[in-house]
């Protein structure tokens, strides 16, 4: 008895854990992530507020939780993604992988906004969150770095005052890559998020009409951008 009870229990709480998030989400898709409301999501899950305090002891513990939880989901997506294209070029790995990022974000709009829109007033998020914020850079710095190792990649012009924050970078994220090819890296990253933030927040409303090949069109430069070449352009 002594030995089942904690394992229920456990079990008990991550259900409990589970079903708040779920209730948060709902949450964020009605009023977004600045309104939300421990005691809110308390009152739909019936649950008194000082109970929900035993699982999340803040707001910001809640938004931290429900952050990890999407940059993770967006992360295996990416991976996945990823790991069914084995063999393939580096081109096109790179757009496989910028499509996963995309349809994730379109069949997640909430929570894409929670972690690419705009900042919840009065909350920061903490180291924690690196982790799973990093998967999807991760997967795209694998194939830059496959490609070179490879020698299936070119180093795009750098100007010389930019160097110094080029060797920085480099440093910090990827030592083994040329500099010239990690500021591409990082301006390719930065603009793979624009691409989808414009089509998921409405910017491209009667701009663009057919998004899917115009965003792999779009990535595809980016990749040639980056420098990567497929094995028929050696």
């Amino acid at each position: 008895m002594s030995s089942t009870a904690p394992g229920a229990r456990a079990r008990a709480r991550i259900e409990v854990t589970a079903a708040i998030k779920d209730e948060a989400r709902r949450h964020l898709a009605a009023e977004g992530a600045a309104k939300l409301s421990l005691r809110a999501v308390a009152r739909e899950l019936g649950m008194v507020s000082s109970a929900l305090y035993r699982y999340f002891p803040s707001r910001d513990d809640l938004l931290t939780a429900l952050i990890i939880d999407a940059f993770d989901s967006m992360g295996a997506s990416v991976e996945a993604a990823y790991d069914a294209l084995a063999g393939a070029g580096p081109t096109q790995c790179w757009i496989a992988v910028c499509e996963a990022v995309r349809g994730w974000a379109l069949a997640h709009p909430h929570e894409y906004a929670l972690i690419y829109g705009s900042p919840v007033p009065g909350y920061t998020a903490p180291d924690t969150t690196v982790p799973a914020a990093s998967r999807v850079a991760l997967v795209l710095i694998e194939i830059v770095r496959a490609a070179h190792q490879d020698r299936h990649l070119t180093e795009p012009p750098l100007p010389a005052e930019l160097r110094p924050e080029a060797m920085r970078m480099t440093a910090d994220q990827a030592p083994d890559l040329p500099p010239e090819t990690v500021t591409a890296l990082v301006a390719a990253w930065a603009q793979l998020y624009g691409l989808i933030g414009f089509e998921l927040f409405g910017q491209f409303n009667r701009v663009v009409d057919d998004r899917e090949p115009f965003f792999r069109h779009a990535v595809t430069r980016l990749a040639h951008g980056v420098g990567l070449m497929d094995p028929a352009q050696v």
